[in-house]
């Protein structure tokens, strides 16, 4: 099982989501309550191994600004939320970049096929809100079938490995769900997550 965990902003929190397994940490360098400047992404990537992807989230910036403002922080990852296109993934591509492509689980039928990005990450229909949602729904659809691709939305150290057992995600990524605050970590919830979603991987 494949985890990301997002909206790290301490280089405690970094240190410990790698101590615990994480495969990708995100650093969310969009307006957000956990939001880090590329500055602060440049020195938080010394408590980041290799093996591990460092990656910058992004919303609603034009694509040739996310690449750049990536490329400052010293980041190859983007993840991009909002109305993208085909368009987008090749602009990423093209940078040299590798794409976490974000959709809501309400969104249009096209734009869960496959783009070309390296990830497609499915979300809650409010990214961020740490709502929970019917992870079932996702499993079986034929467009996911074979792909690679991470759940998120509401999860947390309690519901992770039954919410991906449903969903037949291939990974998770997750934000609110290991926090003891809005913005803040918890470093005992960081680790947590990360144990449960590995031991109780069932794809």
């Amino acid at each position: 099982m494949f985890v990301k965990v997002c909206g790290l902003s301490t280089p405690e929190s970094v240190r410990e989501a790698v101590k615990a397994g994480a495969d990708a940490v995100g650093f969310v360098l969009t307006a957000s309550p956990r939001v880090v400047s590329p500055g602060q992404v440049s020195s938080l990537l010394a408590e980041v191994p290799a093996g591990v992807s460092p990656i910058g989230v992004f919303r609603h910036e034009p694509v040739a600004d996310a690449v750049a403002i990536a490329r400052a922080a010293g980041l190859e990852w983007i993840q991009l939320h909002g109305q993208r296109t085909r368009e987008d993934v090749a602009t990423v591509h093209d940078a040299g970049m590798k794409l976490i492509r974000a959709v809501t689980m309400g969104a249009a039928p096209e734009e869960f096929e496959d783009w070309g990005e390296d990830l497609l990450l499915i979300d809650a229909a409010v990214p961020g809100s740490g709502e929970a949602w019917d992870y079932s729904s996702m499993a079986g659809l034929p467009v996911l079938q074979g792909r690679h691709w991470l759940l998120a939305g509401g999860l947390d150290p309690k519901n992770v490995g039954q919410a991906t057992a449903v969903a037949h995600a291939w990974g998770v990524d997750v934000s609110s769900g290991v926090e003891a605050s809005r913005g803040v970590k918890d470093l005992a919830r960081i680790r947590a997550f990360v144990h449960a979603a590995k031991s109780d991987a069932t794809v």
